[in-house]
Parts: C-alpha cells; structure tokens; sequence
C-alpha cells in the first residue's frame, strides 16, 4: 500500500464518523437477565472434574494403539505391524510408524489435560469450601451466635 493511499484511507475514516474504540458485545438486557458476572457452583466444578476423570480412564484404557497386543519387548501390535512392513521395504511401515508414534504422544498430551483438569477442579471445590468455611467462622462471635450486620457494617464505614 503506497502512503498517498494510506492518507486517503485516513481521510475517509475520518469524515465517515468516530475513529474510538467499539467492542462487540450484547445489548445490556439480552440473556442472562443483564448480569455480566460468571458463576460457577461448586457442584458444577465437581461434575466437570468428574467427566474430565471418567474421559482419562476411558481414554488410557480404549485409545492406547501404541501399547494394545503388546508383545514380550513391549512393542504393540501396531509398531509390530509397522515393523514387518519396513522388513519387506513397504514405505507405508515408516509411515505407521510415525503415526503410532504421534499418536501416542497425543494422547498422552490429552491424558495430562484431563488429569490436570479433574486435579484443579477437584482442588478448587476443597479450597472454596474450606474458604468459604473459615469466613464463616470470622463472623461468629466467640460463643458462636452470629455477629449482627450492624457490626459488619463498620468494616465497611
């Protein structure tokens, strides 16, 4: 783009109206009845954990290609099929190799997603609670009855 054509750009932007900022976002009254704010419940977090947990264990045990018929040197059927096609010099051998080999990597960096995931939600509904306890206590008073909102109120004054 020459610069008389960026100029010329400048200029139309210019006389079309504002050059601020614009965000594309929704009407402040549509869903969500205006509310901006996330939520998450704890419940929700622990389903999440979960499904990410049943994901890992279906996963390591039906998706392992590289270790399934796995024979006494610890190569899977797969790598063994690849291995007897590189011996009668068929190209497709290395390619499944390679694929096996991708694959196995992959997934293991899928497996460690879900593992990381069910981990941290796990942590994060524990952590929460526990919080969510101990700010409960603060507002108790020794004898345990609750302390009255007027005295909340002061923190805030």
């Amino acid at each position: 783009m020459a610069w008389d054509e960026w100029e010329q750009l400048k200029a139309q932007a210019a006389e079309k109206g504002s050059t601020g900022m614009r965000l594309n976002q929704l009407p402040a009254d549509a869903g969500g009845g205006g509310k901006g704010d996330f939520v998450a419940y704890q419940d929700d977090l622990g389903a999440v954990g979960h499904e990410a947990f049943i994901l890992h264990d279906h996963l390591g045990k039906q998706a392992d290609i590289a270790g399934a018929g796995m024979d006494k040197h610890g190569a899977g059927s797969t790598m063994q099929a690849a291995g007897n096609l590189k011996i009668h010099n068929f190209a497709f051998g290395s390619a499944l190799e390679t694929t096996v080999t991708v694959w196995d990597t992959q997934m293991k960096t899928l497996l460690q997603a879900c593992a990381h995931i069910s981990n941290h939600l796990n942590y994060s509904k524990k952590t929460h609670a526990n919080n969510d306890a101990q700010i409960g206590n603060s507002f108790r008073h020794r004898d345990g009855s609750a302390v009255a909102v007027s005295e909340i109120d002061k923190y805030f004054k």
